[in-house]
């Protein structure tokens, strides 16, 4: 046993250890406890998935509660997912059991009497969303200071999950707020998994305070790693290709059926369809029913079930997920996963690679791919997700290379989202308070100008976001509090509108869409028929259907960091066997190399692929400004389509028609007349930035393109503009 950490530890602790019968303290833990009791610092604890981080983080931070209680709640717990939450709520409630020190779920699912309990002790550990702390922070700001007035600690776990995010500043902008309505400087405590660069981890948590940040954790894990990489290419005659489709079902039955397995898919639909694949396998060969799915549209009840099921079920036990399982809930030691298609990060890759092995040591996981055919282009003849893979793991093991944290440079959303969040807070400001409130939180400090923000100012109170009183002060428009009064204005990210599935046996989950009297779909891997609809509650009444086919649903597409485009460009150029690739995927691999040699794709910037239809090859340089900029120089004119290599399997097009890219046009039309001497902040707080050209114009196409609600006319006229691209 470390001795010199086990002693500090509170009773409760070593009580807590011995019960578990540990023989040791992990190497992190140990320093963590040095780290958190013996200076003032913000820490970061990095260390590989399974080697005691939330441990390693709770114990000396309980240490320092139990030997001096605060008067209010001590520690704050942030969390990415609620799932993750009720997770560590677990956790913790057995380790605070004889602590006399209490702990506290708050988010979207806990129910409002836990709530008001938590609100009357005003004790212990809370752990909250960023959402459900920013409608706290704006709707109930007296209560909110009274419950963190003596806050010591902020943990933030998952710490590579928010950075580089709108979310991960908004959490920044969060904290800010709290620390200036309570009055308090709680120390910051960030647990991440994935880190190999600390620098920009330590510079994200310490934003926007006067302390320094430090970094603890094994920086170097054994771990033994065992990769596949399979493809099934699919006929283009019918017959052949049912053939090759059940083929590729029963070798993945194969793989999965009889272990502790992850699936992992890139979309709520691709899990739902593995799930159903899986139970008609398994009902044909009458075997156990072994699968379960979990995302963010099935019911918390049955995401718990599969959670519990792969925790604590005793055989073989089989769950299909998306990024809902990718973190750090506790699901037990898993034999195996297996990814369908390829992730779009290495961050991710690392995360679910991680999941499995957590106590032997090795970690195994599966690339699985089902290709179908295409003549229609060079573009959608390359198999993208093969290559995307090859890339992802190639990175990995050369330079164990994950995507570095940049912040974005103009974060506007966040700045009005901020915006009216503060003018709900205090219910009205004058436009120097407002200016000093907003432009002073750490994602705009550096970012934002005054007279960029005096010029999103003009526009929200032209369009009634905002309202200017008598006095001058400014407060929530009647536009503004219409968003501000739904709850999906918690979210800086899109909210998507949810419709509750509910059958005889309850609630099953949501859509996104709302299906049609007598439509078929899946859902938490049933198959269901749409009895009716309650469109005004928003609830769609199902049955069971029985021995019904599903439907095919396409991957969805992501952002992919350059890094791995330009090694994803490196597989089709050299001539290597990957050793982990399967003769089926090396085979495919060598036909896609063959047919971009030929094309000249890995020379050119654009290739034709129809008319008035071109594809840009991402390699050359995939900036959205510069390609726009690159196709308007062509003399194309609408209607005009353009394909992107992101995701393998869609495109982005420009439309005639304007909506919701209005706001950040006339963001944009409005750069003018921005002397208003209300908006200026005091000499000695001004934000010292560098100018950031075309920044706006960039937001707005970006945002309009990938929205297709921007019209060439009006792209044109505003690329005139624009004498520099980021």
């Amino acid at each position: 046993m470390s001795g010199t950490a086990f002693e500090r530890y509170a009773p409760f602790i070593q009580e807590y250890i011995y019960r578990k019968r540990w023989t040791d303290l992990r190497e992190v833990q140990a320093e963590a406890c040095s780290a958190i009791l013996d200076t003032d610092d913000h820490v970061i604890i990095a260390s590989g998935t399974a080697s005691g981080k939330t441990e390693a983080a709770f114990f000396p931070i309980l240490t320092t509660l139990y030997h001096h209680p605060s008067n209010s709640v001590g520690v704050l717990y942030i969390g990415p997912l609620k799932a993750l939450i009720n997770d560590q709520f677990e956790r913790l409630s057995g380790l605070l059991e004889d602590s006399g020190i209490p702990v506290w779920p708050w988010h979207g699912d806990v129910s409002q009497s836990m709530k008001q309990r938590a609100l009357k002790e005003a004790q212990g550990v809370l752990q909250i969303t960023p959402e459900s702390l920013e409608a706290l922070l704006m709707l109930r700001p007296s209560e909110a200071a009274r419950l963190f007035g003596d806050l010591r600690f902020v943990v933030i776990d998952e710490i590579h999950a928010f950075m580089g995010t709108d979310r991960g500043l908004q959490v920044l902008c969060l904290l800010s707020r709290l620390e200036k309505i309570v009055g308090c400087r709680p120390r910051r405590v960030g647990l991440s998994a994935t880190l190999n660069d600390y620098e920009p981890a330590l510079r994200y948590l310490a934003a926007g305070t006067d302390r320094r940040a430090q970094a603890v954790g094994i920086r170097h894990h054994g771990r033994t790693i065992s990769l596949c990489a399979d493809s099934f290419l699919l006929p283009h005659d019918p017959e052949e290709a049912e053939k090759v489709m059940a083929e590729y079902n029963s070798f993945l039955y194969d793989n999965c059926h009889d272990k502790k397995c992850l699936i992992f898919t890139n979309s709520r639909s691709n899990a739902e369809k593995v799930i159903a694949d899986m139970k008609e396998i398994a009902h044909k060969r009458q075997e156990k029913d072994v699968f379960f799915v979990h995302h963010g549209s099935v019911s918390a009840a049955l995401r718990q079930e599969a959670e519990a099921a792969l925790r604590d079920r005793e055989g073989p036990t089989v769950a299909a997920a998306t990024l809902t399982l990718e973190l750090g809930i506790d699901i037990g030691d898993l034999d195996s996963t297996i990814q369908i298609g390829a992730p779009y990060s290495c961050t991710s890759f690392v995360q679910r690679l991680g999941r499995s092995g957590r106590r032997s040591g090795k970690s195994q996981m599966m690339f699985l791919e089902l290709l179908e055919p295409s003549e229609r282009n060079v573009f959608e003849q390359l198999p993208w997700t093969l290559l995307r893979a090859i890339a992802i793991i190639q990175l990995y093991l050369e330079e164990s290379w994950v995507e570095p944290f940049t912040l974005k440079p103009k974060p506007f959303s966040l700045l009005a989202h901020q915006t009216l969040s503060t003018l709900m807070t205090y219910g009205e400001l004058s436009p120097p308070e407002l200016a000093r409130s907003v432009l002073l939180l750490p994602a705009f400090r550096e970012t934002i100008t005054q007279e960029e923000y005096r010029l999103i100012l003009r526009y929200m109170i032209a369009e009634d976001y905002l309202q200017r009183v008598e006095n001058g002060a400014i407060i929530v428009g009647i536009r503004g509090e219409r968003i501000t009064n739904h709850y999906s204005f918690y979210a800086v990210f899109q909210d998507e509108q949810a419709y509750h599935v509910q059958s005889k046996e309850g609630e099953i989950g949501t859509l996104d869409s709302c299906p049609t009297a007598g439509e078929v779909f899946v859902l938490a891997g049933r198959t269901w028929k749409t009895l009716d609809v309650d469109m005004e509650r928003k609830i769609v009444y199902v049955a069971p259907v029985r021995n019904s086919r599903i439907p095919s649903w396409n991957g969805s597409g992501g952002h992919i960091h350059t890094k791995i485009v330009q090694r994803m460009k490196k597989a089709l150029e050299e001539d290597v066997c990957y050793p982990y690739l399967t003769p089926r995927a090396q085979k495919v691999l060598e036909a896609a190399r063959s047919l971009a040699r030929k094309s000249g794709m890995l020379e050119s910037s654009i290739l034709p692929c129809g008319e008035n239809s071109f594809y840009f090859c991402p390699w050359v340089g995939s900036k959205t400004m510069k390609t726009i900029k690159c196709l308007f120089s062509c003399g194309l004119k609408e209607p005009l389509q353009i394909y992107s290599v992101f995701g393998g399997d869609h495109y982005l097009q420009i439309t005639s028609g304007f909506s919701g890219a209005e706001f950040f046009r006339r963001m944009a039309e409005l750069s003018i007349d921005m002397d208003d001497p209300d908006m200026v902040l005091p000499e000695d707080q001004i934000p010292q930035v560098d100018k950031y050209d075309a920044m706006i114009p960039g937001e707005l196409l970006r945002s309009a393109f990938l929205h297709n609600e921007l019209d060439l006319e009006s792209a044109i006229d505003i690329l005139k503009d624009v004498e520099t691209c980021s």
